[in-house]
């Protein structure tokens, strides 16, 4: 019950944690079929139609409900820490948050017991998405489920942007916080933006083929190019809303293992906002080869080229902070060395795709999957591995074991450029991207085996961090505030895993990379901006894990409202959208109860601080 009704910030950030890893680990596995299909041409272990639904709902977990969530686990875990601040703004929002997001997730999945995944690609393009080609409900689990996770990401998204506007310690100005809480501002901005783009492009895809709307169906006069448009205007921003965070952790964990504060600061913050500028700029670059024409295929181009300058100040960034460190190879900082040649290698082949001309070679191809699987995976999620290893004993008071974490690295990061590094050449020798299999005798047979076998060692890998978590978990919690011993910023100045209270009392930051100043000032600790008084602490509320069952059934209820049952009960349920009904009911009530019931919350007295 204590993690149903939670609103504490830490106790959300494990639960989006343990949420994420449940996805990722089904994306995975997802993954791993795929490649076993690939392994050898002509094979037979899956059918087209299967091999269409796991490359759409890997995909669509990987990205929405695999790595978001692990990126919002690290946000709440740290942003409130890392700013001084005892809590996010809105605490019953964050919980609603989380609740949302889980059950979109969960809804989605239900498509493999349900009737079918959807099978139109992660990118669900028109006409293919229709259900002239997609006939099963397949496609509606995809509309409904991501509206209803969406939602929960906008959410999360308006909350840290008004926890870090309105809740940073005194003297904590902008230009003094964290590079990590930077880019957790930025990526929430862009999504408050981006959000709204691809709900709108779901709530018409619904329409049409739930209620037989016409928006991208060309027989009643809609424009199937228009979904490529509105989803893509939300889809790349989205993959910046997916490697900003990286990149703050990158920032963070550099600087802490070379003893060192980051390099050129300020010119990180302001290539931090032209990335988020930019990236709504550049959107047509993924349909080059849709007949925009010269013009917009020209403009669009020089566009996408202009991104890499920020991101490449960045790169240059890192590297300089490094330069001169005392550098310790911990495992963070293993992942966050390794980042970076990795991450520029997908960065210079996304310059090669902004080449409209060139794209039209690139374009569908392994090329274009090993570019993003570098980004995102040899950047992304090597971020999030520096990030879960350095912040791990600040969530749960435990450090993960050095030998099993370098082991996880070293298996993973060969297994990914085993994987990845291959398909570039797959793609320009001419595989096709989403085929479910090949002719023999095309020259791909050796690069697909290298391919599938790399897959298996990233596997390998996570197996290890598994294994780690676990074998971590069952000593005791005995971390210390600063268990790295470098830490820079506030959160290492509280305890591990810090009390329900984050501060006992509000620290005083007096510059950037606050904890460090102090340290270097010859002092052990931070200097409190407040006497100890009582803290205001907000309640535990089951409201945001009902609205989310709500929005659950209402999704569920509206998808098969059209269905015709084999009983005549389910029927009348269902087709009279009494199972909607019934949800938003249960949505709408807990709304109310919400605003009816005033909730003061409670008050932890000076006297209970002392005692402990």
């Amino acid at each position: 019950m204590d993690w149903l009704t939670t609103v504490d910030h830490k106790k959300i950030a494990i639960l989006y944690l343990w949420a994420g890893g449940l996805f990722f680990g089904i994306g995975g596995l997802e993954a791993i079929l795929i490649r076993i299909q690939l392994i050898k041409p002509m094979n037979t272990f899956l059918d087209a139609q299967t091999f269409n639904e796991l490359i759409t709902m890997h995909g669509t977990t990987m990205i929405f409900l695999g790595v978001m969530p692990v990126i919002f686990a690290l946000m709440n875990a740290v942003i409130p820490l890392q700013i001084g601040a005892r809590d996010v703004a809105f605490p019953f929002l964050n919980a609603l948050g989380f609740w949302t997001f889980l059950f979109g997730g969960i809804l989605l999945n239900l498509s493999w017991i349900m009737g079918g995944a959807p099978d139109a690609g992660w990118t669900s393009y028109t006409p293919l998405s229709t259900t002239t080609y997609s006939a099963t409900h397949g496609v509606d689990f995809y509309t409904i489920g991501l509206q209803i996770a969406g939602l929960g990401t906008l959410i999360g998204g308006i909350n840290f942007l008004a926890t870090i506007i309105t809740m940073r310690a005194p003297g904590m100005s902008y230009m003094r916080m964290p590079m990590f809480a930077w880019t957790t501002f930025i990526t929430s901005a862009i999504i408050l933006f981006a959000f709204p783009a691809i709900t709108v492009g779901l709530v018409l895809l619904t329409f049409d083929r739930i209620l037989g709307a016409n928006f991208f169906e060309v027989g009643g006069g809609g424009n199937p190019v228009l979904w490529q448009h509105i989803f893509w205007i939300f889809g790349h921003p989205e993959v910046y809303i997916l490697i900003l965070p990286a990149f703050g952790i990158i920032s963070e964990v550099i600087p802490t293992f070379a003893r060192k504060r980051l390099f050129g600061y300020s010119s990180m913050v302001f290539a931090t906002i032209l990335i988020a500028f930019l990236g709504f700029m550049v959107w047509a670059h993924h349909m080059f080869t849709t007949g925009l024409g010269p013009v917009a295929n020209a403009l669009f181009s020089v566009s996408t080229m202009l991104i890499a300058v920020p991101t490449g100040i960045k790169i240059f960034n890192w590297l300089f902070t490094m330069w001169g460190g005392q550098v310790r190879f911990t495992t963070p900082n293993l992942f966050a060395v390794g980042f970076i040649p990795t991450f520029t290698m997908g960065g210079v082949t996304g310059v090669m795709l902004a080449s409209a001309p060139a794209d039209f070679q690139f374009h569908d191809t392994y090329f274009v999957v090993a570019h993003f699987h570098y980004v995102i995976v040899g950047g992304l999620v090597l971020g999030l591995f520096a990030g879960l290893h350095y912040w791990w004993p600040k969530m749960f008071g435990r450090m993960l074991g050095e030998g099993l974490g370098k082991w996880t690295f070293w298996t993973f990061i060969i297994g990914f450029h085993m994987t990845f590094f291959v398909q570039h050449f797959l793609g320009l020798m001419g595989m096709q991207r989403r085929v479910f299999t090949y002719l023999p005798n095309q020259q791909f047979d050796l690069l697909n085996l290298i391919s599938t076998i790399g897959a298996g060692l990233m596997g390998v890998g996570m197996l290890f961090f598994l294994a780690n978590i676990f074998l971590t978990s069952r000593k005791p919690a005995d971390a210390a505030n600063d268990p790295w011993e470098d830490g820079r910023t506030l959160e290492w100045t509280i305890p591990s895993p810090p009390p329900e209270y984050n501060f006992k009392q509000t620290p005083l930051v007096r510059g950037i990379d606050a904890f460090w100043k102090e340290k270097t000032a010859g002092h052990k600790g931070m200097t409190p901006s407040e006497p100890v008084g009582s803290i205001h602490m907000p309640s535990a509320t089951i409201l945001p894990f009902l609205m989310s069952v709500g929005i659950f059934i209402a999704g569920l209820g509206f998808m098969f409202s059209r269905d015709t049952f084999s009983s005549e009960a389910l029927s009348f349920l269902f087709n009279n959208y009494i199972v909607t009904g019934l949800g938003l009911l249960i949505t709408f009530g807990s709304m109310l109860m919400r605003s009816l019931y005033d909730d003061h919350g409670w008050h932890i007295e000076p006297e209970e601080l002392e005692g402990r």
